[in-house]
């Protein structure tokens, strides 16, 4: 009879008598698994489908290269642009970069299993994949065409260099005149001592202090010839007076001598003319050294520009990432060869690395996918089951905690009301003793 046949269990179920092809499929075991686990494949509902194993397996390898070639890219960028820093650092922060770039990759990929994946979200995912590509490939970039970007970062150094120096020589000529009036020399403006525009100049302003002081000794000294002039007029036998038997000068002398000295001194006329002599004696100095300073200058100058010559040089970047980017435009601009090498290889890079996201657009959605959709729409439908289950369970314990007041309301109630009923009889005899009590102490005054 047909209820006598056994029944194999669901777990068990095939769509053929093959056992190999058993549905679900036997656990798999080594790295195959792990590859897969990388990208959030949940491995129970793989086993429905054992045929799409490799194509996750391969999923997950994609993401494993992709987080290696960051980490190499990583090691290039820090050999290159952080030479200095120690082999140890190095591996650290390509191991952390590794694990960045997994990470990341291993989100992207997991978050788009499903059916319910909409395309627009896999394409931000694309666009964040091509981000992270970017700067995966410019290093890897910078190390392919190493050689012409160097070559193209030392002509272009030694182009700046000479450049500056240019400037330096236009705008420091070798007899010191002044360039202070060109405003593109304003950079490059060299102080260097003992030039003869900048003696003509001491010279000058030398001439004008000897000739300022001069002016003021000379009127210091008229004022005081007219004083001593005053004063010997003033003191002269002419004036001589007798006091005590003997010519003496007049009060009138004595003061136009005191007046005398003290112009002298406060007039400070002897300092002055010290700083005459000194400025005059300078005067004679810096005409001297002018003399020789056309010969003794140039070498100065010539000095002073091959210093600033070699700072500006040594100043320059020759390995700063954006030094290195300036010369690979300048390589890709310089030959339409190179240009399209370098666009081709950017593609490229872009490609493996946004690989991961961009086989899941290719491929589309997978029978695992439906089965993962599947699953989600059932726990969806479950979990509004329980919710509905939960809350009907809910409003009836709610119910029977209502019933269970109200008894015990109604139970109080009655209870409150034979207390009542019980305290108005204790009440009413009360009052019928003491009526009684009374009409009989009110029957014994009457006997009485």
């Amino acid at each position: 009879m047909a209820t006598d046949t056994p029944l194999r269990p669901a777990d068990s179920a095939a769509y053929d008598e093959n056992r190999s092809q058993s549905r679900p499929a036997p656990a798999a075991s080594g790295w195959a698994p792990r590859l897969r686990r990388l990208i959030g494949i949940d491995e129970p509902l793989l086993a429905w489908v054992p045929e799409e194993r490799a194509r996750y397996t391969w999923y997950g390898a994609l993401v494993v290269n992709t987080a290696l070639l960051g980490a190499l890219s990583m090691v290039l960028a820090l050999s290159s642009f952080r030479s200095d820093l120690p082999l140890a650092a190095v591996i650290g922060v390509a191991v952390i970069w590794f694990w960045v770039v997994l990470a990341l990759d291993s989100w992207l990929v997991s978050s788009t299993h499903g059916t319910t994946v909409r395309k627009w979200t896999l394409l931000v995912r694309f666009l964040l994949s091509v981000l992270l590509g970017l700067f995966i490939a410019e290093p890897i970039l910078f190390q392919i065409f190493d050689k012409e970007i160097r070559q193209s970062i030392a002509v272009g150094n030694e182009q700046k260099v000479a450049d500056y120096r240019g400037m330096l020589v236009s705008c420091n000529p070798t007899d010191g005149a002044s360039t202070t009036d060109r405003r593109e020399c304003a950079r490059y403006q060299l102080k260097v001592a003992g030039s003869p525009a900048e003696l003509t100049r001491q010279i000058k302003s030398n001439g004008d202090r000897v000739k300022t002081l001069s002016t003021q000794v000379a009127g210091i000294n008229k004022t005081l010839s007219a004083k001593q002039s005053t004063e010997q007029r003033l003191c002269g036998p002419k004036y001589w007076i007798w006091r005590g038997g003997v010519r003496d000068v007049t009060i009138t002398c004595e003061r136009a001598r005191e007046a005398t000295s003290e112009y002298a001194r406060n007039s400070k006329v002897k300092t002055y003319e010290k700083q005459l002599e000194d400025l005059v004696a300078q005067g004679q100095k810096l005409a001297a050294r002018k003399d020789g300073a056309a010969d003794d200058y140039q070498p100065l100058l010539q000095k002073a520009v091959d210093d600033k010559t070699r700072q500006r040089a040594a100043d320059l970047d020759t390995d700063g990432i954006l030094t290195r980017a300036a010369g690979l435009k300048e390589v890709a601009e310089s030959d339409g060869f190179a240009l399209f090498l370098t666009i081709v290889l950017h593609l490229l890079l872009l490609c493996l690395d946004a690989m991961p996201v961009l086989a899941k657009v290719l491929s589309g959605a997978t029978t695992y996918d439906t089965l993962l959709g599947a699953r989600h729409r059932a726990s969806r439908k479950l979990y509004a089951e329980e919710l509905q289950v939960q809350h009907t369970c809910a409003r009836m314990e709610h119910d029977v905690q209502r019933h269970r007041v109200e008894w015990d309301t109604n139970d109080r109630m009655r209870r409150l009301e034979q207390e009542h009923q019980r305290a108005q009889a204790e009440r009413a005899a009360q009052e019928r003793a003491e009526l009684e009590a009374r009409m009989g102490r009110i029957m014994r005054a009457r006997g009485a």
